[in-house]
């Protein structure tokens, strides 16, 4: 390794170094961007230095193209970073100068990579070996030179005008401190900006053949520039010195700086009683619009204050002033001269005598124009809200209602502001409610109120009406509050309690086409006992009529024919509740009970269908909420679809009817089939209206299972079977659980 490959890394670390202590510096005094320029500076420097390093060490001309192509970014930011530095350091030079400096390099560095290998070259051809200092050797390039490469020359020559007419600018204040900064910044940059622009002119023309040495004199500006800031750091730490000495000097004004230090930006302000003079920090003459040396007095303050708020802050001075009275607190607008509105906080503390008389008055006062407007703005969007809003305390009180809440109540607003909540609950819940109040506090979250219960509300007249609630916490300056939307579902559960009486015509319609499509075997169930009793009857008439008469045979026929007649009234009972239309009525079910029903009502169809049923029915299953005609409507829909998914093949096998508990405590009733199956796309079409796989059908049938079965809060899914066929099941709550409907 040579003097070359070690020098040229030390030049990078040592800028960067030097980078990294004035950016540690900046950190802690951010105002003062000056040192996080000169860190920007000192880091390009020490990028651009590796560059450097790598384009004397290529032999091959594509190396070298791209490794120079590249370097022209950390020389995009050197541009940036030293307008920004002697900008913000020099505190002059034209920016327009320092603009089109860095706006042309901007478009070099396009240009760099849109145009030839580089800026500077359409093409390296070859690289050639120059000897340097020590037995050293490195690599120039031999090459087509770049048109465009005049454009980086002239941002070259438009940075050092720049750098030019910001250092005379400096050294024409006249102070040393300013020469000094012009002398040891501005000459190095000007010294080192005009070589380094010269040789890239002659090494692109090829009329030297020597080494780049650019980075290495850039480090001379960045050390430049490290011992000018440090003059700056040095000072800084003179004055905190002095200010330490005028510590004891600063100590009565320590009540001041403590109400500032925890209030933040505040107008300050004393009111001697005695001589009716107001002091008031710079930030407190801003806010009240005072001029900078205008005398304010306690006439000159209350004439500042909007007319409809001016008695009552008048007041409260003169309050706060007796003997005995508090410290002064108000909120009040005060009227700028160009006659801007803004509503201040204004707090004061009163210094008395031995006597208790008030002699001086201290205290600050708040800009609150942006709390106030989104106040205003709160109120406007409540106000506007479609539901009654409500804004309630933690201890139940009214604090604010929307129109909505005054029209859904019946009350004026000043009649709800400031009341109880609990006024709008109905009497037979009221006593509960504080306690639910109560449990929300503890659970501090935005949710609906009552869920899963009917909440109603009750209006002025006495009156009550279905609503929904929702509940949204608010933390504001003033404690905590409660946001009530409150929604009147009166038309809701009207159009509820419409789509289910529409619900319940088409499960009735349903029940009726179902039954006449049973009228064949439901028939011949009606006519197997009227034949029996017909058959008795005829029997009996031959016994009655011999002599004598077998009245012993009599009596058996005759229970005969009463067993075949409540046989067919059993039969009857069953279609008229079928055929029956009513208002569903939920009761406590036996689904095993409900099932032998079914399977009663379509003994004959499953005789003529030639078609098996098994049931599998687990005992003491809790009862089901439910309304019978219904459930057997579901149940009776499930079996005929199982039977028809298994007519017309040759190994039809049963029916099998399964009950079984559900997770959750529920009622799971299965009817599963050995047909077809059902193809995969329709295992949820087959529950839209219209939607059928079967050659003669509405496709209504399970679209109105699935919505009794809904109503019922409870499930209604299919899934084919691993073996062939498919499996329907019915899903219920126990009658003290309810399921969520999906």
């Amino acid at each position: 390794m040579g003097w070359i490959d070690t020098a040229w890394p030390m030049v990078g670390a040592t800028s960067l170094t030097l980078g990294i202590i004035y950016l540690l510096i900046w950190l802690r005094q951010r105002s003062q961007y000056g040192y996080l320029w000169f860190f920007v500076t000192a880091a390009s420097v020490a990028v651009f230095s590796l560059f450097e390093l790598r384009m004397m060490r290529a032999a091959a001309p594509d190396d070298y193209a791209v490794t120079l192509r590249w370097a022209h970014v950390p020389v995009f930011v050197l541009f940036l970073s030293i307008v920004g530095f002697i900008r913000l350091y020099f505190r002059t030079g034209r920016l327009w100068l320092g603009y089109a400096a860095c706006g042309l390099r901007a478009v070099s560095l396009v240009l760099n990579f849109r145009t030839g290998v580089n800026i500077n070259f359409e093409q390296v051809t070859a690289m050639t070996a120059v000897p340097a200092w020590g037995g050293e050797s490195v690599h120039l390039p031999v090459g087509v030179p770049n048109p465009y490469a005049i454009v980086a020359q002239l941002s070259n020559l438009l940075l050092i005008a720049f750098v030019t007419e910001a250092s005379i600018a400096l050294w024409r204040r006249g102070d040393a401190s300013a020469r000094r900064r012009a002398a040891v910044v501005g000459g190095s940059m000007f010294l080192c900006l005009v070589a380094a622009s010269a040789l890239a002119i002659l090494l692109n023309r090829g009329l030297v053949r020597i080494p780049t040495a650019v980075s290495v004199a850039f480090l001379g500006v960045v050390v430049a520039m490290a011992y000018e800031l440090g003059w700056g750091v040095l000072a800084a730490a003179g004055l905190s010195a002095r200010l330490r000495v005028s510590e004891d000097r600063l100590r009565e004004s320590e009540h001041r700086l403590e109400l500032a230090a925890s209030a933040g930006e505040l107008g300050l302000w004393e009111w001697s009683v005695a001589a009716d003079e107001i002091w008031t920090t710079r930030e407190g003459r801003a806010l009240f619009g005072y001029d900078a040396h205008e005398r304010v007095d306690l006439k000159r303050f209350l004439s500042s204050i909007h007319p409809d708020d001016r008695a009552a802050v008048e007041q409260d001075v003169r309050a706060a002033l007796s003997k005995g009275g508090s410290d002064f607190e108000q909120d009040f607008r005060i009227v700028l001269p160009d006659g801007r509105l803004r509503w201040v906080s204004s707090r004061g503390r009163i210094d008395r005598d031995e006597s208790g008389a008030a002699t001086l008055m201290r205290g600050v006062t708040h800009d609150v124009t942006g709390r106030r407007q989104a106040e205003e703005r709160f109120r406007t969007l409540v106000e506007a809200a479609p539901s009654a809003m409500l804004v309630v305390d933690t201890e139940g009180m009214i604090t604010l209602a929307n129109a909505r809440a005054v029209t859904m109540f019946g009350y004026a607003r000043q009649e709800l502001l400031g009341r109880p909540v609990e006024m709008l609950i109905p009497g037979r819940v009221r006593s509960t409610h504080e306690a639910h109040r109560q449990a929300y506090r503890e659970e501090w979250r935005p949710r609906a109120m009552g869920s899963g219960r009917e909440l109603f509300a009750v209006r002025k007249d006495g009156t009550e009406l279905p609503v929904e609630v929702g509940l949204n916490p608010m933390q504001t300056f003033e404690g905590r509050f409660v946001l009530a939307s409150v929604v009147d579902v009166t038309e809701r559960k009207r159009s509820e309690l419409e789509t289910a009486r529409q619900r319940d015509e088409m499960a009735h319609l349903a029940r009726v086409a179902m039954l006449g499509e049973l009228s064949g075997s439901l028939a011949h169930e009606l006519n197997q006992p009227l034949a029996a009793i017909l058959s008795n009857a005829q029997a009996a008439q031959r016994f009655l009529a011999r002599e004598p008469p077998e009245l012993a045979r009599v009596t058996e026929i005759l229970a005969d024919i009463v067993k075949s007649d409540k046989r067919a009234g059993e039969v009857i009972t069953r279609l008229r509740s079928l055929l029956k239309k009513e208002e569903p009525q939920h009761r406590p079910l036996d689904m095993n009970e409900l099932v032998q029903e079914v399977l009663a009502l379509m003994r004959s169809d499953l005789l003529n269908r030639q078609i098996g049923v098994r049931t599998q029915l687990a005992p003491r299953l809790p009862a089901v909420s439910g309304d019978r005609v219904q459930l057997q409507q579901v149940l009776l829909n499930l079996l005929i679809n199982g039977c028809d998914a298994m007519s017309g093949r040759v190994a039809q096998g049963d029916v099998i009817v399964r009950s079984e508990s559900a997770a959750g405590r529920g009622v799971r009733i299965s009817v599963s089939d050995n047909g077809g199956g059902i193809p995969p796309a329709d295992l949820e079409r087959i529950f839209e209206p219209f939607v059928t796989t079967k050659a003669q059908g509405l496709g209504l049938g399970l679209a109105v299972c699935r919505s009794i079965v809904r109503s019922h809060n409870g499930r209604l899914w299919a899934a084919n079977n691993a073996g062939g066929g498919a499996t329907l099941t019915v899903e219920l709550p126990a009658a003290d659980r309810l399921l969520p409907s999906i």
